[in-house]
Parts: C-alpha cells; sequence; structure tokens
C-alpha cells in the first residue's frame, strides 16, 4: 500500500507538468468491439481506469425507485466465490481502488491499480460486475445504510429542497425524484428487483471507456474485453425528454429552522448548442466563479446577506437546467431573492463588461490544465468527453473555444437565455415576508 500511495503521489506530480503539454489521446477498439480512450504514461507504474454506462438511474422500473443505487452499492459485497469480507481483503492486498457510483443518466466504475497487480486486480473486477453475489444479508445491511441516508435526508433543508423543486419541474420523469429511492420504495426492493437493475444498468452496447496510466493500447484492448466482453450488449430503453415544467415564481416548504435555503432555477442550454461557451462564461460572470461572481459580491460583500450564492448549468441527459442557490436568515431571505432575480435582470437586459469577459477567459482557460492532474483525474475526462460525444482534439481545442467568445457573444446569449420572470424559488425554512405562487 505504501508504494501504491507513493506511486500515486509521484502520478500527480508527472501528469501536473504534463497537463502543461499536449495529452495525446489513443483512440482504440477491443478485439471484442468495444471503444476506449487510452492517455498512456509508462513513467509510473499504475493505471487508472474509468467505466461510465449511459441510463444510470432513469432505468429504474415503475415502483423500484432506487434499485440501480441500491445494486451499485452492493457490487463489491461479495463475488463470485468470495463474500463481502472476503473480497474486501483481496482488494486490499492487492493495493487496488474500485469505486461505484450512481447519477441521474449513467452508472460509473473507476479502478486504480499497480502494474504488477493487474491481471489479478482487474479478474476481482470482474467478478463483481459479471458475477456479483447479492447476498440476501449484504442486501439488507447495505439497504440499511440507504434508509439511514434517506431519514438523514429528511431533515436536511438543501435536500428538501432539491426533491421539492424535482419533483414539482420533472412530474412523472424519473428527475423527479431522488436517485435513492424513498423509504418505501427502497424497503420494497427484493433480490429480483436488484439482479434486474443489474441486467438493465450493466451493458457494452452503452459504455464509454477511459484509461490512463502505464498500460499499452493492445494491453487495454484485452483488459476492456476481459473486464466487460460478457455484459450483456443491449438495456431496455432510455426514457424519453423531459421539458422544465415551472413558471416563475416561489414555493414555500415551511421547516423549523432559523435560517431559509433556496433553490432556484429556470430552463438552461444544450451541451451541444452552438452558444454553450457563451453560456459557460456567463454563467461564471453571474454565479459561478464563488467570490469572484456578481451575485456573490452583491448579495454577500455589499448587504451581508449569504455565505455564499452559487449558480451552475445543468445540461442532462433529457432535459436542460439553469440552477443557483443561497441560504439566508429568515428574516432576510426575501431581500436576498430579491436581489438575485434584480441581477438576473439587470445581467439579461444590459450584458457584461469587456473586462469581465477578459478577467473570466483568463480564469478558465488558466484552470483547465490544471484539471489533468492525475490517471484518475484523466481518464474520468476521457469518458467525460465522450460521453457528451466530444472528439479527442477537445483537449487541445477547449481553451480556443473560450478565446473565440467575444462580448457581443456572451451579451447576446445573456438576453436568451436569462429569464427572471421565469426564476422559480423553492424555499425551505420559515421566510419571512415571501409570498408563495399560488
Amino acid at each position: 500500500m505504501i508504494r501504491f500511495i507513493a506511486a500515486l503521489a509521484a502520478s500527480l506530480t508527472a501528469f501536473a507538468a504534463a497537463a502543461q503539454t499536449e495529452i495525446d489521446i489513443q483512440e482504440i477498439t477491443s478485439p471484442g468491439g468495444i471503444d476506449a480512450w487510452l492517455v498512456e504514461e509508462n513513467s509510473i507504474p499504475f493505471t487508472a481506469i474509468e467505466l461510465v454506462f449511459d441510463g444510470g438511474a432513469t432505468l429504474d422500473l415503475p415502483g423500484k425507485r432506487g434499485a440501480t443505487n441500491l445494486m451499485m452499492g452492493l457490487i463489491e459485497e461479495g463475488a463470485g466465490d468470495l463474500d463481502a469480507r472476503a473480497f474486501q481483503a483481496r482488494r486490499e492486498a492487492l493495493a487496488a481502488s474500485y469505486e461505484f457510483d450512481t447519477f441521474d443518466d449513467s452508472v460509473t466504475v473507476s479502478a486504480v491499480f499497480l502494474t504488477e497487480n493487474r491481471d489479478e486486480a482487474i479478474a476481482l473486477l470482474r467478478e463483481a460486475l459479471i458475477n456479483p453475489r447479492f447476498d440476501q444479508d449484504a442486501v439488507d445491511r447495505v439497504r440499511g445504510q440507504v434508509l439511514a441516508g434517506l431519514r438523514s435526508d429528511a431533515n436536511n433543508p438543501d435536500r428538501i429542497a432539491s426533491a421539492a423543486f424535482d419533483a414539482a419541474a420533472f412530474g412523472n420523469h424519473p428527475y423527479a425524484t431522488a436517485i435513492n429511492g424513498t423509504e418505501a420504495t427502497v424497503a420494497a426492493l427484493t433480490r429480483d428487483d436488484i439482479i434486474t437493475a443489474h441486467r438493465n444498468a450493466l451493458t457494452t452496447g452503452r459504455v464509454h471507456v477511459g484509461a490512463a496510466g502505464d498500460i499499452s493500447a493492445d494491453e487495454l484492448g484485452v483488459l476492456i474485453d476481459t473486464l466487460i466482453g460478457d455484459l450483456p450488449a443491449d438495456g431496455p430503453p432510455l426514457p424519453d425528454r423531459v421539458e422544465f415544467g415551472l413558471d416563475g415564481g416561489i414555493t414555500v416548504v415551511p421547516y423549523a429552522t432559523p435560517q431559509s435555503v433556496a433553490l432556484f432555477g429556470h430552463e438552461g442550454i444544450e451541451r451541444d448548442d452552438d452558444d454553450f461557451f457563451a453560456a459557460f462564461i456567463l454563467n461564471e460572470i453571474l454565479g459561478g466563479r464563488g467570490v469572484e461572481s456578481r451575485l456573490y459580491r452583491e448579495v454577500r460583500e455589499k448587504r451581508g446577506l449569504t455565505y455564499g450564492v452559487s449558480t451552475f448549468l445543468v445540461p442532462k441527459d433529457f432535459t436542460e437546467i439553469y440552477l443557483g442557490s443561497v441560504a439566508s436568515a429568515n428574516d432576510r431571505i426575501a431581500e436576498a431573492i430579491d436581489v438575485i432575480r434584480d441581477e438576473w435582470a439587470l445581467m439579461a437586459s444590459e450584458g457584461i463588461t469587456q473586462e469581465e469577459l477578459d478577467a473570466a477567459k483568463t480564469y478558465l482557460t488558466g484552470a483547465y490544465p490544471l484539471r489533468f492532474d492525475g490517471n484518475a483525474a484523466i481518464a474520468g475526462i476521457l469518458v467525460g468527453m465522450q460521453s457528451v460525444d466530444l472528439t479527442p482534439a477537445y483537449v487541445a481545442n477547449r481553451n480556443d473555444f473560450i478565446e473565440a467568445v467575444t462580448l457581443d457573444d456572451v451579451n447576446r446569449v445573456a438576453a436568451e437565455l436569462l429569464d427572471p420572470d421565469g426564476l422559480h424559488f423553492v424555499v425551505v425554512g420559515e421566510p419571512e415576508g415571501l409570498q408563495a405562487a399560488e
């Protein structure tokens, strides 16, 4: 394990330097026909691999919300001939790291392993992906952990706001409910439901693969087929597109707390829209750059209404949202909302300045290479690019796309995208002076 940690630390240094130069992305196809991207780096004896399977929690069957999330939590709780304890002991002996996550539109598998243990680490991970045991004692244990999290969420104002916002915005679409389900749906899940979720979520026809580190293209091709070649090729249909279903206004969710939290938003912009980079820069200036943003300056610095306020573009696979969040004392949240609306309207009508644009470009182009700070980070970037249909050339060209955005571009997009009257605020707390929408 000490050797693994030392190798990881060294790789971070190596890739931090490498990120300042061109990243060489190889596009490969495994002998079994699975596509992947690779950044080969042989100076450090370990490799990171990232798998993204499209679909994710949106593939939960009706009445089975939370099945995919529970299934992914059980993947390494025993596989093949190994029960949960034996599996973990074997993984630790190999100094391998595995992570399994569930999101709205995907499930992900991440692995990091030493070159000397590659075959054994991949064989163990393969067992987890192809032959998970889903033992009843493990199901009950992990289910208990999920239920404990759901009970905690029920007392978390941020989670309450998110649940209320999504339910109102997306109706009967899977986006309307949390990926971890409800206490009722999770409690009712059976082992057969988990097996079905596994069959539906992990398919080679919807997988994206990224790898970085001490492995050749030929070796990676064989590894991929070994790892996932025996998974099903096809899965169930993906859900339909859903439009954002909230008009402007305020929804108040009463909750006894001295501070109200608010989640707000309206329709967003697609990731492949020609104006996405202009919108991306716009968001950085409005609420995405933390203490440098307009909203932080107006809401926090000038008026002391909050410790933080932020905005973010959320282009999901089947809808697009422009979201923001803020928290303030119950007797000041109304003022914070007014300031946010005013700044939204001001930017929509007057746009930004050349000075703001130049500062945002400097930050965004300077920060981008720092994302390539290790094998795992690079593998994640590679699959993220594939997931949104970018090409390997994007790495070299991304900053050029940022630099190409003009002041006129941003201000035109501000007028088209920002809709102060369309902002809907879901406020959780005991806010004073707020009139909820009828």
